[in-house]
């Protein structure tokens, strides 16, 4: 503590009564015997500050040399597919002697950071900003083959499950256009679906990659929390931060799992994760003889009878969910209440975790901080708070008051969401999978940025099966299954999607669940009409 007292600098601008101005917004004072101490203390802590701002950054060093990035460029119009589903256009060719990626196409949700790349986040409140690092996904994919083609638009700063919020324009559904094609990761799932890219790499903290999966007829995985680094990617909470891959197969998605999981000794969300190149998840699936002998697949009553569940929705799932038992599988309705508590207990965390992200009072992790990111966010502006969409507005305000109102609601509900993860793990004990409807309805009608709660509105409930699992970590994938029509227009038929739940850590057994599925049964000549024609038939019996 001597050292602070003799090394503060001179012109150190922390004067008289800065240290009161500091606390009294909290009802807080300093008794005036102490201030002058105070002051002395806060002027050291400046000088510190001072000294560790002035020394250079420790970003891991990208190997642009092996892996250069070719005609980087903002898509114009005459570049763009389904509105606005590129951010930017660029290559990147990935290793030449190949691996479990390679030749694949991919593009990348436009929070993962690359090199060189100016990075939108689907926002205007500031200027994008540039990674000078890869993420630890992207250096993955380029050594195991793939190529990266470019970054996909994502929804403004990750805060909708629609696809019309993102400052750059709206990302249209590739089955219909003027329907959604579901959020956060917008762009990578229409870019996929519609066959442009082979994979995307999204983001996932409430639904973002299960959400536009199921919308967009694509399968999508959020993996057990951990497994996949998410070093160099946009954080919104580090409690229910996820990255993973959107495919057309759950083959494609198995072996980019397989090319993207592992720690990366670096972000500590992924301490837990096997070694990076040890798993075999793609190689497993496909040794498989597309039965399901013996396996165990519950349906989760919860996820089928919520009331926002559309009942061609509902039916859709429950047929396909049935079509195990011809695979062999044993198929029983299960129940956890608890289920039901998702939407509180995420919204509690992505609410007050989201805030602190935003507003730069995140602390406790370790891994790699985009200080590149911060600095050209904060401090915050009315200029650019009035600028940013009404959900990224009522993040910071909701959280404020949470903090400010419920000052332990946010330890009480970490340990609510352990405790339902832990009710789970108690039913894989008993079933391989779970199975419900990955969205209560299919692709609703874009919106429009208006009123905060018109242009909240569409995205409202989109979650209510997804949530709870970036809460509790489990594993959770959508897979197309059918057709179903708009909820506005029955000439309009749009994919439904299948969300398969396993085990912490048994993402292989919702792989080859889910392959099997696709594997004996062809999603895209499921429409309602045969849906109907099987509610018929289960009446006449």
């Amino acid at each position: 503590m001597s050292v602070l007292f003799t090394s503060i600098s001179e012109g150190n601008p922390v004067k008289p009564g800065d240290a009161e101005a500091l606390i009294q917004p909290f009802g807080l004072t300093i008794d005036p015997k102490e201030s002058s101490d105070f002051q002395t203390l806060l002027a050291a802590v400046h000088d510190c500050a001072e000294d560790v701002a002035a020394l250079p950054d420790y970003q891991p060093v990208s190997d642009t040399a092996k892996y250069p990035r070719e005609n980087v460029r903002r898509c114009g119009e005459e570049e763009q597919a389904f509105g606005q589903a590129w951010s930017h256009k660029f290559l990147i060719r990935g290793n030449p002697q190949g691996g479990v990626m390679a030749g694949k196409s991919v593009s990348l949700k436009d929070v993962i950071a690359v090199a060189g790349v100016p990075q939108l986040l689907g926002s205007d409140i500031t200027p994008a900003w540039t990674p000078s690092t890869d993420a630890t996904v992207v250096t993955r994919l380029l050594d195991a083959g793939a190529n990266i083609h470019g970054t996909s638009t994502c929804e403004n700063y990750c805060h909708s499950t629609s696809s019309y919020t993102s400052a750059q324009g709206t990302v249209e559904n590739p089955h219909a256009t003027g329907y959604s094609a579901g959020g956060s990761t917008s762009g990578g799932a229409a870019l996929v679906s519609a066959g442009l890219v082979d994979v995307t790499i999204g983001g996932d903290q409430g639904g973002s990659i299960r959400v536009p999966a199921a919308l967009c007829g694509c399968v999508g995985l959020k993996p057990t929390h951990g497994r996949v680094p998410y070093t160099g990617i946009s954080s919104g909470d580090a409690l229910v931060d996820h990255a993973g891959p959107l495919a057309r197969t759950t083959r494609e998605v198995a072996a980019c799992l397989d090319a993207i999981s592992g720690y990366d000794g670096i972000d500590d969300r992924s301490l837990a994760s096997p070694k990076p190149g040890s798993t075999k998840f793609a190689a497993t699936i496909e040794e498989t003889s597309g039965r399901l002998d013996g396996l165990k697949i519950g349906i989760l009553k919860e996820g089928f009878e919520h009331s926002a569940v559309d009942t061609n929705v509902r039916e859709s799932v429950s047929i396909a969910a049935r079509k195990f038992e011809d695979l062999g599988a044993i198929v029983e309705e299960v129940s956890l209440p608890d289920h039901l508590h998702g939407p509180a207990l995420w919204t509690i965390l992505s609410r007050i975790a989201g805030a602190q992200t935003l507003l730069g009072h995140n602390t406790g992790r370790r891994g790699l901080c985009m200080t590149e990111a911060e600095q050209s966010r904060l401090p915050w502006t009315d200029e650019g708070f009035q600028r940013a969409f009404p959900s990224t507005k009522n993040v910071i305000i909701n959280g404020l008051y949470l903090m400010s109102r419920f000052p332990n609601i946010y330890g009480k509900t970490v340990n609510i969401g352990r405790q339902v993860s832990d009710k789970y793990q108690d039913l894989f004990e008993k079933y391989d999978a779970l199975v419900m409807p990955t969205t209560p309805v299919v692709a609703p009608k874009n919106g429009k940025r208006g009123l905060p709660l018109e242009s909240l509105k569409p995205s409202m409930g989109l979650t209510i099966n997804t949530a709870i699992f970036n809460v509790t970590g489990h594993p959770a994938m959508s897979i197309p299954i059918g057709f179903a029509p708009a909820k506005d227009d029955e000439q309009v038929m749009l994919p439904v999607g299948m969300q398969i739940v396993g085990g912490l850590w048994q993402e292989e057994k919702i792989l080859q669940v889910g392959h099997a599925w696709e594997t004996n049964f062809d999603w895209k000549k499921v429409h309602h009409s045969a849906i109907k024609n099987q509610r018929i038939k289960r009446v006449c019996r």
